[in-house]
């Protein structure tokens, strides 16, 4: 059941210069648990097919008591061994979410290549546009999972050899954009992820970008990009700004094209700044860290569930960067249960899986941020990317759905 609930006055313009009533000012998103039964899920949007490029790797994870120091022997607890990379992850949950999900990547010819192709295909992911390389090895990382912090380091091995865009055929490009709703770069291979884009961008399909740090290719593809998912840290390093919303801001400057920002936060929930698609010239100027500071004392912080509030659309001012007409979301996480935590890997990866169902079937930020983070919170109950990753029947996204 969704359950739209009003907040307290705020001194906000409506586009037309007026104060808002109180009941306008600001809207808050809850969810709350109900007895729909699964039959009552809507169907996944018709034909939506979402076409990923980038990462693909099989993950070790091992398990330990606590991170060890230099020079320490340890043992661990538990190991799995499972398929991952940030472009696999993502498109593994959309299929799970009943989407259409086809990758574009590369792998070798040996037993972790072909475990990662059988993995892919059980889960309904389209692999028929992978490259195998006859010869090399395919990307693997390990993964400590610190089990006291519940935080996971990776150490990653690039396969080889790399993916070049010679590797995928103009006829295979084609087929693989064929019908696509949207496409996703995680910025991994980002040759071939540029060539992909262009093309993309000359059939008028949208595409959303992975900003996780600063890799070579990723400005050129934000160029491209109409939807952009970024890490905590990335925001403030892309842009030298030194507050989050101030750096948000000014992302849709610099990118004219970007109809929407979100910075993941991990535990403190998510921001999103999205572009108003037309100019509200009597608005008055709002300071974007004032109008957060409002969002958090609106937001309800005794709910366990994902929440999102937002502004109505203004001027959102940053000092120092610059004004852009759009509304600010603050998004939650779901509060987890500490017995319940058991790895954040991949976290983010189911983070993006959702945005892009959330995108084909047209939800609002409103409905798309809780959303995503209920399919976070769900993957980061059991070891590993992709073992957690809730498919559209599942209980707990019944409610988001309907």
């Amino acid at each position: 059941m969704l359950c739209f609930t009003h907040v307290p006055p705020l001194p906000l313009f409506s586009t037309s210069g007026i104060y808002l009533p109180a009941s306008r000012r600001f809207t808050s998103f809850r969810t709350r648990m109900s007895s729909s039964s699964v039959d009552s899920v809507p169907p996944p949007p018709d034909n939506a097919i979402v076409l990923g490029c980038g990462g693909i790797a099989v993950d070790f994870l091992a398990t330990v008591d606590s991170y060890p120091q230099p020079d320490d022997k340890i043992r661990s607890t538990s190991l799995k061994v499972q398929g991952g990379g940030n472009a696999a992850n993502a498109l593994t949950c959309a299929a799970r979410l009943g989407l259409n999900s086809r990758l574009i990547s590369k792998v070798a010819n040996d037993s972790q290549g072909k475990g990662m192709l059988e993995e892919l295909d059980a889960d309904g992911v389209d692999t028929s546009f992978l490259v195998v390389s006859k010869e090399g090895n395919s990307p693997f990382t390990y993964i400590i999972v610190d089990n006291q912090t519940k935080t996971r380091t990776c150490i990653h091995t690039p396969g080889d050899p790399p993916m070049l865009p010679t590797d995928l055929s103009q006829s295979s490009m084609f087929s693989a954009l064929d019908r696509a709703s949207i496409v996703y770069f995680d910025v991994r291979l980002h040759e071939t992820a540029l060539m992909i884009a262009k093309e993309a961008s000359r059939k008028k399909i949208p595409i959303l970008v992975d900003a996780e740090k600063k890799r070579d290719g990723l400005d050129e593809l934000l160029q491209f990009a109409d939807y952009v998912v970024c890490s905590t840290k990335f925001p403030q390093t892309w842009t030298e700004v030194s507050s989050t919303p101030g750096a948000l801001v000014s992302m849709l400057l610099r990118l004219p094209k970007l109809k929407f920002v979100i910075v993941t936060l991990g535990e403190e929930g998510c921001l999103m700044v999205q572009r108003a698609s037309t100019e509200v010239f009597e608005s008055q100027e709002i300071d974007i860290e004032s109008l957060l500071e409002t969002l958090k004392h609106r937001n309800d912080s005794t709910t366990t569930f994902p929440t999102c509030v937002s502004s109505e659309t203004t001027k959102l001012k940053a000092n120092g960067v610059g004004t852009v007409t759009g509304r600010l979301f603050l998004g939650t996480a779901e509060k987890i249960p500490p017995d319940e935590l058991v790895d954040t890997t991949g976290a983010g990866d189911a983070f993006i899986g959702a945005v892009l169902y959330a995108i084909c079937a047209g939800m609002h930020p409103e409905k798309m941020l809780p959303f995503a983070a209920q399919v976070a919170g769900c993957s980061c109950r059991a070891m590993g990317a992709r073992t957690g990753l809730p498919h559209r029947a599942d209980p707990r996204l019944v409610p988001f759905l309907v």
